[in-house]
């Protein structure tokens, strides 16, 4: 059974940073592709970053040159670096993997930019 769990998340000034980390486990990480995604409130969930198991990343327009995805295999562990944050960014952020055609979600991180 896969399980990830994130964390990393707080509350940041509009302009700061942040990076959020997601352990996973129950599956062989390093084929797996690793994914971010954020729901914020009153809003569907969305796509924020991907990172492929030879280091490919993906990002969402609305991200793209502030966040940086990345992962280290031999701890199991992805990544999500929010530079540049601006309020817009307040959401849950979710760690995701598809394993043998199932989807596995953590419980998500809340980040809140507010100054």
């Amino acid at each position: 059974q896969v399980q990830l769990v994130e964390s990393g998340g707080g509350l940041v000034q509009p302009g700061g940073s942040l990076r959020l980390s997601c352990v996973a486990s129950g599956m062989i990480f390093s084929i797996n592709i690793m994914k971010w995604y954020r729901q914020a409130p009153g809003k569907e969930r969305e796509f924020v970053a991907q990172i492929s198991n030879y280091g490919s990343t993906m990002y969402a327009d609305s991200v793209k040159g502030r966040f940086a995805i990345s992962r280290d295999n031999a701890k199991n562990t992805v990544y999500l670096q929010m530079n540049s944050l601006k309020p817009e960014d307040t959401a849950v952020y979710y760690c995701n993997t598809v394993k043998l055609g199932t989807a596995s979600w953590g419980q998500g991180t809340r980040v809140t930019v507010s100054s």
